[in-house]
């Protein structure tokens, strides 16, 4: 069987098939600052968990899913880019109100 493939297809290599590599290694850096600093301020178990679980689970959906399968890494840097250079404009027509 011989499969044709367009020149300009991108292949990109996926952990399991899902998720990039490059944002996988986001996610794990993503847990274990989030385990470790868990486990600085609570002993409980059952606390570490449910909490280790709300802050890491939206991130690795969110990684998942993402915009159109873009990776995150880029979602981020598209975001930081924006904000450090923000700019509003208004504009005010001189035209009478109908």
């Amino acid at each position: 069987m011989k499969f044709i493939f367009p020149q300009n297809y991108n292949f990109k290599n996926k952990f399991l098939g899902i998720i990039d590599y490059s944002t996988l290694l986001l996610n794990i850096i993503w847990d274990l600052f989030i385990f470790a600093l868990v486990n600085l301020f609570f002993k409980n178990t059952t606390i570490i968990i449910f909490i280790f679980i709300i802050f890491s689970l939206p991130i690795f959906l969110f990684s998942i899913v993402g915009f159109n399968h873009e990776n995150i890494i880029y979602i981020l840097f598209y975001l930081i880019k924006y904000f450090k250079s923000i700019k509003l404009y208004f504009y005010c027509k001189n035209s009478p109100i109908f």
